[in-house]
């Protein structure tokens, strides 16, 4: 009995459902999903297809508007059941706004299927590619999704939460609503820093921002120089307003502590401590910002020196110091290659030596400070080049006489020249004018503003003509005198010898004229 009734409700069932089987069934409408509908340039999307039963095992495009035209992303198979599930492909550059994403039977045709994906306008560091570094790093940004040939787009810097500066303006933006720029990051504090734009068509607060993370650094106004240069060191990317923050040299503070400023900028200006030759280092830390945080600097002493003065005359003291030589060594120092002075220096390179400038012709020379590790520093120095007056003569007076008879040993005089150099005289003295026949050999190397012959140079009876110049320490020379000229003698010997013979028998005439002659005779008496 519980058999047939079994069947009977089978039965029944299936002429119910017999008219069922008739009837067809209606096909599903193709759709498309996006992974998502908004985003960037840049952003990886996927498409999901169902319905598409008339391109079961068949392929398909997934295609994307750009502007008037569309571009095929991807290519699709068509499952069994009208499915369908793209790769992940990349939005291309585009203008901000909706743009269509479809599908379509053969490539280059409009989608008959599609959905709006909407470009909304970005910023995106490309350099540096960690978007991180100090305060004046040069930065590329890339703008995308802005308006097609957007223009007067200006790029702003958050130097601090609420303030910016604009980095760039007056940009136009290309077809496809993108553009680059590059700008030097501006004083800001340490951290992260937006950067946001703004065009004729969009504003600031359409755009999802770039972020540039400021670090603390210093920099030096000069990498190299001398002991006793001044040097400027500048920090930045410091904690805004940040206290306490000092200078190290090799570790020992120099110059004043300072703060920084709101934006984590600060200076501190110091002479370069004496230090040896070669590199030091030059380091800051904060109240909030450590020595490790920073990237030390480097600073390059060389070796140096100084001549004072650097010109003068002979016998004037000269100074020469000098820094950064080798510590504790013999410092020699050389006038035209001829030591003159030595010194040691101390531990940390720094000598000092004087020395008399030597006798030496006017002009420059060339002073020498060297040691025996090869570190040398040459100077010039000036000799004086101003040449001494010119002496008077005074005796023998011109035109005057000397001696009477026989030959004459004059003593000859004239006024004293002086010079910060000293001065030494030249005599001459000859038989004619133009001194072509020098009497004597010329004396020169006179001190004293006189000169005696010796008797064995005594002139004989004639005109003589004498002059005299001054040269200084320097080798300067005065020029020679006017010559004066005097007459030796009254007679010469012989005519001297001659006059008396002639006296003598001119008295002895007379004599015997008037004594001999003209006397009486003596009467003789008978």
């Amino acid at each position: 009995m519980k058999l047939v009734s079994r069947f009977i409700i089978a039965l029944a069932l299936c002429f119910i459902a017999l008219p069922a089987l008739t009837i067809p069934v209606q096909a599903l409408e193709p759709t498309i999903d996006l992974s998502d509908t908004s985003g960037y340039v840049g952003d990886e999307i996927l498409v999901y297809g169902e319905g598409f039963t008339d391109y079961v095992d068949d392929y398909l495009y997934i295609r994307y508007q750009v502007n008037d035209s569309y571009e095929t992303m991807d290519t699709v198979y068509v499952d069994s059941d009208g499915s369908f599930e793209s790769d992940e492909f990349t939005i291309p550059e585009s203008c901000k706004g909706g743009h269509e994403i479809g599908v379509d039977d053969y490539e280059g045709d409009t989608p008959f299927v599609y959905e709006t994906f909407t470009v909304n306008p970005m910023l995106k560091v490309t350099s540096p590619s960690d978007a991180e570094g100090l305060v004046g790093t040069q930065v590329t940004i890339k703008g995308t999704g802005f308006g097609e040939v957007e223009d007067y787009i200006e790029v702003r810097y958050y130097t601090t939460s609420s303030d910016f500066t604009v980095v760039r303006s007056g940009i136009t933006a290309n077809d496809y609503g993108t553009f680059t720029a590059t700008f030097n990051v501006p004083s800001s504090s340490r951290g992260e820093h937006e950067i946001l734009a703004k065009g004729e068509d969009t504003d600031e607060d359409e755009v999802n921002e770039a972020t540039f993370t400021v670090e603390s650094g210093i920099s030096l106004s000069n990498s190299s120089g001398y002991v006793g240069d001044s040097i400027t060191v500048t920090g930045n990317g410091f904690d805004a307003s940040e206290i306490g923050i000092s200078v190290t040299y090799d570790g020992s503070q120099v110059g004043l502590g300072t703060s920084a400023d709101a934006y984590g900028a600060w200076t501190v200006t110091f002479d370069v401590p004496a230090s040896a030759k070669g590199g030091h280092k030059i380091d800051a830390y904060g109240s909030y910002t450590s020595a490790a945080d920073i990237a030390e600097k480097e600073f390059t002493i060389s070796q140096k020196a100084t001549l004072t003065p650097t010109e003068g005359y002979v016998g004037i003291s000269l100074s020469v110091s000098g820094t950064a030589f080798a510590a504790n060594q013999g410092v020699s120092i050389k006038y035209d290659g001829t030591q003159v002075a030595t010194a040691t220096s101390d531990n940390k390179g720094s000598f000092s030596a004087t020395f008399l400038a030597p006798k030496s012709i006017h002009g420059n020379h060339t002073v020498t400070a060297s040691d025996v590790s090869g570190n040398s520093v040459s100077f010039n120095f000036v000799m004086e080049s101003t040449p001494p007056a010119k002496p008077t003569l005074s005796l023998p007076a011109n035109g005057s006489r000397v001696g009477f008879i026989g030959k004459v040993a004059p003593k000859f005089e004239w006024s004293a020249v002086t010079d910060p150099s000293g001065v030494a005289y030249t005599w001459q003295i000859a038989t004619d004018a133009g001194f072509v026949n020098l009497v004597v050999p010329e004396i020169s190397g006179l001190t004293e503003a006189s000169y005696v012959l010796p008797k064995e140079q005594a002139l004989p009876y004639g005109r003589y003509y004498w002059r005299v110049k001054a040269i200084d320490g320097a080798e300067n020379d005065s020029g020679w005198t006017i010559p004066y000229s005097f007459k030796a003698g009254l007679l010469p010997l012989w005519a001297f010898i001659t006059i008396v013979a002639l006296l003598a028998v001119l008295i002895g005439v007379l004599v015997y004229f008037f004594a001999i002659r003209k006397k009486p005779k003596k009467e003789v008496t008978l």
